[in-house]
């Protein structure tokens, strides 16, 4: 019988696979190499693959990126691994300016990845817990992932490298050691740009990606017993983003709360509520719904943390209100 396997040992597989698979592949970032990562996700890959496919980077998120571009224009196939994802934001220009135009306008492309630890909820403070991925979201040529299932955080990355766009990879830091899960007769690939429907129901729709599909599936577990019967959609990629999957299960419920870690305000879960007020609202039966984090910077203390992002009572009460509506 196969053992179960965590989301971060998902990701060091698609990683280990991918790099066996194709020469062209590499990876590239700050004390990946003889360290093995922060979170020793590449540890052990220097001694198998050799110090010139594991690069140990000086700490510059733009050299980082401008590297990856230049390999990626000479046939390499990158994998940028920023330690935290908050630190990609030193890399920005490199990104919207040069990885997510290149193809645009040069007609080759840029198969490269950027992933790394993203979101909250482990008392990381303002610096290491973001959820960045709305800064990206208006900028055409990039695909954004974020899986929620190890199986995805496998299947998604393996899709990821083989792209031939740019990719940025959100892994939730919170489930790299808590989630568990047998694999073994997964497919090799999941297909990026598919959302999964993670349970059925008939009264409300709940969508989320992250770290917060979980919270869902466990606010869908306690509405149950008060009779409502809750849909979950896991988005799996923001862009490009399945938005019929949405669509059809808002058709089929009539109501949708939108589930994000990120602030509220400029949030992705405004996207998801126009498309669904744009394209499904003759099958309405109430404003569609939004819960993001407070407006705030994240704090270290737990207290604090846990007031600012949404938690499993604040989706079960705001579901509640909407199935009454």
């Amino acid at each position: 019988m196969t053992a179960p396997i965590t989301y971060l040992e998902a990701i060091r597989q698609a990683l280990l696979e991918e790099m066996e698979r194709d020469p062209s592949v590499f990876i590239i970032g700050e004390d990946i190499g003889e360290y093995g990562g922060a979170f020793k996700l590449t540890d052990g890959f220097v001694e198998q693959f050799g110090a010139d496919r594991v690069l140990d980077s000086p700490i510059s998120e733009a050299a980082l990126v401008g590297a990856a571009v230049g390999a990626a224009m000479y046939g390499k196939r990158p994998v940028v691994e920023m330690q935290f994802i908050d630190f990609i934001a030193n890399g920005f220009n490199q990104i919207i300016n040069m990885a997510a135009k290149l193809h645009y306008r040069l007609g080759t492309p840029a198969p490269i990845v950027i992933r790394g630890p993203s979101g909250g909820g482990v008392r990381g403070g303002p610096f290491h817990s973001q959820s960045p991925e709305s800064y990206f979201l208006n900028v055409p040529g990039l695909k954004i992932v974020v899986p929620a299932t190890v199986e995805d955080a496998r299947g998604l990355l393996k899709a990821a490298i083989r792209d031939p766009d740019p990719v940025l990879f959100f892994e939730h830091k919170k489930l790299y050691r808590h989630l568990k899960a047998d694999i073994s007769g997964a497919p090799d690939m999941t297909p990026i740009g598919q959302s999964r429907v993670a349970r059925t129901g008939s009264d409300l729709t709940l969508v989320a990606w992250g770290a917060m599909v979980h919270l869902c599936l466990e606010a869908a577990e306690s509405l149950a017993t008060d009779g409502v019967d809750a849909e979950v959609i896991d988005v799996r990629t923001l862009a490009p983003l399945d938005s019929d999957t949405i669509v059809d299960s808002v058709k089929k419920t009539n109501r949708v709360l939108v589930v994000h870690e990120a602030p509220q305000t400029g949030g992705f879960g405004g996207e998801i509520a126009a498309r669904v007020a744009s394209e499904a609202f003759e099958w309405l039966d109430a404003p569609v719904e939004r819960l993001g984090a407070r407006d705030t910077p994240i704090p270290y203390a737990g207290v604090l943390e846990d007031a600012m992002l949404p938690q499993l009572a604040d989706i079960v009460e705001r579901a509640r209100a909407l199935a009454r509506y």
